[in-house]
């Protein structure tokens, strides 16, 4: 048996279960966010869409499966994001997730049912899940997954706990979670592109050493001028696709803030600017203080840093 203190009950609550709980007549919306940041995935997704209409337009004779068939099968895959069963299997199978035990879930429960009741959410449409993890983390995926850290679980006091998880809640009622997870299935094509040309063209740069200056200048000139007919030919989209991935990283810190500002909303402010503090103090004081991030680290970092989001979440306290 576990003889480790368990972490103190300090949460003061206002809507215990069996209280009449007012929901809200809508329970979801899409925040600015979301749509930006779909619109900032547009470039991927066209061209993984044409990607896979490609794939589907080659193995057509193979499969027996005509192009467009296999082009609609894929648009519509996304809905799975939605669908339970296969939410369960991105939970268990992608993601290293596990249903909480009886004695974790009897600690996440009554937390839950707070936060949702304090949001006038249901929070039953969600299902909560553990990850066997050593961060203190929690975050929010697909349409209704709503999970935490094996250690957040363990040591977080439960005013922080549930202020922990009304910033995930504020992920799926403001529609980071579901944008997040459809941008990442549908731009996949694109990133299996981009990773095997980035494979091939590493070895030419390891041998461009034994190259003479003539013939670094003469591929130096291809290249150039095979980027500029590519950019003339597609308006540009190529320069798009090299921008998006640090327009959509400034998107999702901003999600995150919205997220802070959704906890605070529902009276999770101190609790979440305390755990943020604490956390920022042990990042600083470990025993190997990590080096600060370059520029470009930094720039496609998708959360912000603790101090921003202190300095964002001290307005709604």
């Amino acid at each position: 048996m576990d003889d480790t203190p368990a972490p103190p009950d300090d949460l003061v609550y206002s809507k215990r279960p069996g209280t009449r709980v007012i929901y809200r007549a809508r329970q979801r919306r899409a925040d600015r966010t979301v749509w930006l940041g779909l619109f900032l995935h547009l470039p991927s997704l066209l061209v993984s869409a044409a990607l896979v209409g490609l794939l589907a337009v080659s193995v057509e004779s193979w499969l027996g499966l005509p192009a467009w068939a296999a082009a609609a099968l894929w648009a519509l895959s996304g809905a799975a994001a939605f669908h339970r069963p296969s939410e369960r299997f991105l939970a268990r199978h992608v993601l290293r997730l596990h249903r909480p035990l009886p004695e974790e879930h009897r600690a996440l429960a009554p937390l839950w049912h707070e936060v949702t009741a304090r949001a006038g959410v249901d929070g039953r449409r969600y299902e909560l899940w553990v990850e066997d993890s050593g961060d203190l983390n929690a975050f929010a995926a697909a349409g209704h997954i709503v999970a935490v850290t094996r250690r957040a679980l363990h040591e977080l006091p439960t005013s922080r706990l549930a202020a922990v998880l009304a910033h995930e809640l504020g992920h799926h009622t403001n529609g980071h979670a579901w944008a997040g997870t459809l941008a990442w299935w549908y731009a996949a094509p694109w990133r299996l592109l981009r990773r095997a040309l980035a494979r091939a063209v590493r070895p030419l740069l390891r041998n461009a050493r034994g190259y003479s200056v003539a013939t670094l200048v003469l591929l130096a000139v291809i290249a150039g001028h095979l980027a500029l007919v590519t950019l003339q030919a597609t308006y540009g989209l190529p320069l798009l696709l090299v921008a998006a991935p640090y327009l959509t990283a400034a998107v999702r810190r901003r999600a995150e803030l919205r997220a802070d500002a959704h906890a605070a909303r529902l009276g999770f402010g101190h609790p979440l600017a305390l755990t943020l503090y604490e956390r920022m103090k042990a990042e600083v004081a470990g025993p190997q203080p990590s080096a600060r991030p370059g520029l470009a680290a930094r720039l496609l970092s998708e959360h912000p840093d603790y101090r921003t989001r202190l300095h964002h979440l001290r307005a709604h306290l």
